[in-house]
């Protein structure tokens, strides 16, 4: 009997009551520098930890647009070359102004940059820092994004 409750309970009820993931995009931003690749981390406004530029898709952009506005607007990236794809994408539990949850799916579009401005809209909110994908890895939080680094 518990065997059936356990089962219903994963396959059946909890999918049910479980909100859809919202959808994000993040830009990967990258360079080269004497041969080794590096990756911009920036970090988030509310705690301070190492992520990705990333926000809500944008009315009037597609979602590599709307990662390179972000490239912009949080790390002061500018690139003229569209990303073609996402490389993957990452989940986790965004946490709301009002204390609550909002699961989250971020696809990340690779961004090669080309130019690094020293004023850009969140110059003051955020510090930001060109890392290895190694280190990356070790410094952001999400699993599925370690492996993303990983695998540069």
């Amino acid at each position: 009997m518990l065997t059936y409750v356990r089962h219903a309970w994963a396959e059946y009820l909890r999918p049910m009551l479980q909100r859809p993931r919202r959808l994000q995009v993040g830009a990967l931003c990258y360079r080269k520098s004497g041969g080794e690749k590096q990756v911009l981390l920036v970090t988030s406004r509310g705690t301070g930890r190492w992520i990705i530029p990333k926000g809500w898709p944008m009315r009037g952009k597609d979602a590599a647009g709307a990662a390179l506005q972000e490239a912009w607007e949080e790390a002061g990236v500018r690139s003229q070359k569209r990303p073609k794809a996402a490389i993957g994408s990452y989940t986790y539990e965004k946490t709301r102004d009002e204390g609550w949850g909002v699961p989250v799916e971020t696809l990340v579009f690779p961004v090669k940059v080309e130019e690094l401005a020293e004023e850009f809209p969140e110059a003051s909110e955020r510090r930001r820092k060109w890392v290895s994908p190694k280190d990356a890895a070790n410094m952001v939080q999400e699993p599925e994004l370690q492996e993303i680094l990983r695998g540069l």
